[in-house]
C-alpha cells in the first residue's frame, strides 16, 4: 500500500463518526503531506487538529513514510477546484467557473447535480442586436466535459 493510501484510510478512520464531513485529496510530495477535507456544512479548525493528531500519530507509530515531512490538514481553499459529486451537491445555488477539454471556459449558476454532470444556469448574450438583452439559459454539462470547475466569488 502506498503513503497516499494509508494516509487516506487513518484520515476516514478519523472522520468515520462524522457524516457531514469528507476527505477530498491526499498529496504528498516535496516534504509536505497535505490532506484536504470538507464537510456540508464546511470544517471547523478541530475537526483539522484531530485529523492531523490522529494521522501522525499512526504514521509514526507505522513509519509509513520514511523521510521528513510536514503534515497539513485544511480544507480546500476557495480557488481550489470541485473534484467530487460531493462538492458540487455543497455548492448548488452558487456561480461557478467551468473548464472544457476543448478550452471553452463557461460560467454559471449550479443549479443542479446528477450523476453524471451538472445542470447551470447561463446567461448568453445575443450578437450584437440592438435591444436584445441578455437570456437566462439553462445546460447540461457531463463531468466527462469538465476538467476544472472552481466556485466564483462576487465582490458585489
Amino acid at each position: 500500500m502506498n503513503p497516499e493510501q494509508r494516509v487516506r484510510e487513518l484520515a476516514e478512520e478519523r472522520i468515520a463518526d462524522r457524516n457531514d464531513l469528507f476527505i477530498v485529496d491526499v498529496k504528498l510530495g516535496g516534504g509536505r503531506l497535505e490532506i484536504l477535507v470538507d464537510g456540508d456544512q464546511g470544517v471547523k479548525v478541530q475537526d483539522c487538529a484531530d485529523i492531523s493528531r490522529h494521522v501522525g500519530f499512526h504514521l509514526e507509530e507505522e513509519n509509513v513514510i520514511d523521510h521528513a515531512y510536514n503534515l497539513e490538514v485544511s480544507s480546500p481553499g476557495i480557488d481550489t477546484p470541485l473534484k467530487m459529486e460531493r462538492q458540487y451537491r455543497k455548492n448548488e445555488g452558487r456561480d461557478l467557473g467551468i473548464k472544457q477539454p476543448d478550452g471553452t471556459r463557461r460560467e454559471g449558476k449550479l443549479l443542479k447535480v446528477e450523476t453524471d454532470g451538472i445542470l447551470i444556469e447561463e446567461k448568453i448574450k445575443p450578437a450584437k442586436a440592438a435591444g436584445q438583452k441578455a437570456q437566462l439559459v439553462e445546460n447540461f454539462i457531463p463531468f466527462g466535459q469538465i476538467t476544472e470547475a472552481k466556485v466564483l466569488i462576487s465582490f458585489k
